[in-house]
């Protein structure tokens, strides 16, 4: 029978429950567990689709098109759990399933209350993803304990116990135990209060994962333990990794959380763990041989979830080479300060991601001519692939006005255009082009090289298009079409072949990198940044 870890958080919001939960994944697996995991979202939004990244920080797509919970990015950073639809379910899609089958008669004249009909969809969504060959299926629970819209998912998993045996589930709760300097003590009052409104609730945590900014002493631990009723040896100290977060399964090995998981759950088909590759991917970052500087120049840059994905994947790239990649967050909105240019002149690389919405696409456009016409390392990914198409075609080719007509409808020169399938669409949520698309690579590319193969599948994201109208205009012109759909009607790359290293993607490579495993183009483009420093830049 599949297994069922449910983790909660209290005391704050932003505890790194997301971490928690990929790094007891990634330790499950490593011993030969098969896992599942999935992110349960308070929120009444149907999806983060339509949320603004400074709301929610980016919005992390899956192969089946899917747009789900950043949380979701760690899941596939740290595991091998295959993700999809049931694996992110909010209160929206929730409320909006039950409402829709009462619409139905579903109900048979029922009377449509959160007890049953709410806590049971819920569950029914938990037991989605059990299967016979699935081990352990690890749901997260959004939220802050004490929040009142997460009261419908804790009751669910509440009753969850009861369906399937409290043999079958086990509890984490992970909490914040504050350092205050001036008293110069570890509190654990706000851990008992949370785990308190949890016992309140119904649930008696099995485990308390306690996040600290400094180690807890021994009475400490067995204070948590006595006040929040759980064995002295459940009370897992988690301390803030100073370095980077792929220490976090490492830091609960230490404390052996894996094995008490194992034996609470009874998973005798676990073996003893195997962490070689991880803790090889750990030297190389802690030992790097060299560092590159690659500015990131977005909309959004000040807000570092924004570009989650873009950030770590850049990190990855540079574990192969051993290269430590230090990010230079540059807001496109400040290209007109001459600070910020020169700033940018003496990156190693430059990368500009997705975004929608005009503002600070001039800026970026403007930092993909210094690129471009420096010889500095460039990558576009999504919007900046068609920046880059636009500051090709009004500095290279003459269109002063060419432009997208997402930021100007009668633009004369619409090179960056609405993709035709888009034109009818009236609701803005989940109606994008989304999720895995092939694409055709051209044989000697550098993007072929990278991947070593010319037939490859990407995750996207967008609702405009390169516009074939001009292509054999951009090609007359130098630009190099290295990348297009099966039958050739949607450029996906671009390149310049008389550049040192000008890659732009319309898709999203960042979300299928992982540090075990970097993302080719990420690398390419780090080694890139490297041999642009070497030259003496």
């Amino acid at each position: 029978m599949t297994k069922h870890i449910f983790v909660t958080g209290g005391v704050v919001s932003s505890l790194g429950k997301g971490l928690t939960s990929a790094s007891i994944g990634m330790l499950l697996e490593s011993r030969g567990l098969s896992v599942r995991m999935q992110k349960l979202d308070p929120y009444i939004n149907v999806d983060p689709g339509t949320m603004s990244p400074y709301q929610h920080g980016e919005v992390y797509v899956l192969d089946d098109g899917s747009e789900t919970d950043l949380d979701l990015g760690h899941y596939e950073r740290f595991t091998r759990s295959p993700l999809s639809r049931d694996s992110n379910w909010t209160t929206g899609q929730i409320y909006q399933r039950v409402i829709e089958r009462e619409r139905r008669g579903g109900y048979l004249g029922q009377t449509v209350q959160v007890i049953p009909h709410i806590t049971d969809e819920i569950k029914k969504c938990i037991n989605r993803l059990c299967a016979p060959e699935v081990d352990v299926v690890i749901t997260e629970i959004g939220g802050t304990i004490g929040d009142i819209e997460s009261l419908p998912f804790l009751e669910a998993i509440r009753q969850f116990s009861l369906d399937v045996g409290k043999e079958n589930c086990l509890y984490i709760h992970l909490t914040l135990v504050p350092f205050l300097k001036a008293a110069r003590e570890l509190k654990t009052k706000p851990t008992q209060h949370s785990v308190g409104q949890l016992r309140q609730i119904g649930i008696q945590p099995d485990i308390v994962v306690c996040r600290t900014e400094q180690p807890l002493a021994k009475e400490e631990c067995d204070k948590i333990a006595l006040f929040c009723n759980v064995p002295a040896n459940c009370v897992i100290q988690e301390l803030d990794a100073d370095f980077t977060i792929y220490e976090v399964p490492l830091s609960l090995v230490e404390h052996n959380l894996d094995e008490i998981i194992v034996k609470r759950l009874g998973l005798t088909g676990a073996h003893e763990r195997q962490l070689n590759l991880w803790q090889e991917m750990l030297q190389q970052l802690r030992h790097p041989k060299q560092e590159v500087t690659i500015a990131v120049v977005g909309k959004y840059a000040k807000h570092k979830d924004a570009y989650k994905s873009i950030y770590e994947a850049l990190t990855h790239g540079g574990i192969a080479s051993g290269t430590s990649v230090r990010i230079l967050r540059i807001q496109s909105e400040q290209m007109t300060r001459e600070e910020t240019v020169q700033q940018i002149r003496q990156a190693n690389g430059i990368l500009i991601p997705g975004g929608f919405g005009e503002r600070g696409v001039e800026g970026k456009i403007d930092a993909v001519r210094i690129a471009r016409e420096n010889g500095i390392p460039f990558f576009g990914i999504c919007l900046g692939m068609q920046c880059a198409v636009i500051e090709y075609a009004r500095h290279v080719m003459g269109m002063n006005d060419a432009n997208s007509t997402e930021f100007e409808k009668d633009t004369e020169d619409p090179v960056i255009c609405l993709m035709d399938e888009q034109r009818s669409i009236v609701n803005m949520g989940g109606t994008m082009r989304l999720g895995s698309q092939p694409t055709t690579l051209v044989a000697g590319s550098k993007a072929a090289e990278a991947y070593g193969t010319t037939g490859i599948a990407e995750r996207h994201r967008h609702r405009y298009e390169f516009n074939y109208e001009y292509r054999d205009r951009f090609v007359s012109a130098g630009l190099t079409i290295a990348g297009t759909s099966p039958d050739g009607k949607l450029v996906e790359v671009i390149e310049l072949n008389t550049h040192p290293w000008f890659v732009a993607v319309q898709y999203h490579p960042e979300f299928k990198s992982q540090p075990t495993h970097p993302h080719p183009l990420f690398r390419a483009f780090v080694d890139a940044a490297v041999a642009n420093k070497s030259r003496g830049r």
